[in-house]
């Protein structure tokens, strides 16, 4: 199964997403991230954040869901509607869902304040993505449940 972590510029959220998840995930689970506009590079931010947590991020980069090396079986938005951000729509035959959370490289701050969001937001997707993989392996196979099942996890904020 193949999880699609989509944002619009696929260079923070998105990436955080998708190195976490594949971190985490048993074989037979893999995700990949794109974003609509892609920023064409790595939140520095991002990388260190997760290299400090022990993640490798050997292989990302920032990528148009034009260029997609699989299909996805399913796309998880990560854009923040309530910050107004535009999510892109996904229109391939594929389950959705949304797991907005805040853009950390967006915050204007002292370096406290920016450490502190960046933390923030990898708890709220490590959150989330731990809650997916501990769904039963049954659920994945039922779409109407797997669906209201991620519709809640998005709902998790750490």
């Amino acid at each position: 199964m193949n999880i699609l972590f989509l944002c619009t510029g696929n260079s923070c959220r998105s990436v955080l997403s998708e190195a976490t998840f594949n971190h985490l995930a048993p074989v037979g689970l893999k995700a990949i991230s794109a974003g609509s506009q892609p920023a064409g590079q790595l939140h520095p931010r991002a990388v260190s954040l997760l290299t400090s947590k022990g993640i490798s991020t050997e292989g990302y980069y920032s990528k148009s869901w034009d260029n997609l090396p699989v299909m996805p079986d399913i796309v998880v938005t990560v854009c923040s509607n309530a910050a107004g951000e535009t999510c892109p729509a996904y229109l391939g035959p594929v389950l959705r869902t949304h797991w907005g959370v805040d853009d950390p490289g967006h915050v204007v701050g002292t370096e406290e304040e920016i450490t502190a969001a960046f933390e923030k937001t990898y708890g709220i997707i490590r959150a989330r993505i731990e809650a997916f993989l501990a769904l039963p392996m049954t659920d994945l196979d039922d779409k109407a449940k797997l669906k209201a099942e991620l519709d809640k996890i998005g709902t998790i904020l750490a």
